[in-house]
């Protein structure tokens, strides 16, 4: 389920010393972006953030829970986000550090993806 207006205004509030967050559906949840790269999700008015090798170790508290995951033709497959601890809610200072955290792994993945997208091709014809 996408996350409510109440809960992406909160998260707005929390995530405002990153910067602005865009939200978009995906998949029946909801995907939080800044500056275009996607660092969190949101299933169930519930955040995860993004993982990746870059942040895996700091995130180690995550790991208590499932990551978050959908199921396609009844296989369940595990999505690198992991949901974010309830006592960063609490604590600002924190929160920011692991937002910040996620948002350089989604960096991450947006510059991998650019860089495995190939050489830009000419749409100019010979006539």
């Amino acid at each position: 389920m996408v996350a409510t207006p109440d809960y992406v205004e909160f998260l707005r509030e929390q995530f405002a010393p990153l910067g602005a967050i865009r939200t978009r559906r995906m998949f029946g949840k909801t995907g939080l972006f800044i500056d275009g790269a996607m660092l969190g999700m949101v299933a169930d008015n519930t955040l995860y953030f993004r993982v990746d090798d870059g942040n895996r170790s700091s995130f180690a508290e995550a790991q208590t829970a499932p990551p978050l995951s959908y199921t396609k033709q009844g296989v369940s497959i595990d999505l690198a986000f992991w949901r974010a601890p309830d006592r960063l809610f609490d604590d600002p200072e924190d929160f920011a550090s692991w937002a910040r955290l996620a948002l350089a792994a989604a960096r991450r993945v947006m510059a991998k993806r650019d860089g495995t997208r190939g050489p830009v091709r000419s749409r100019t014809r010979n006539v």
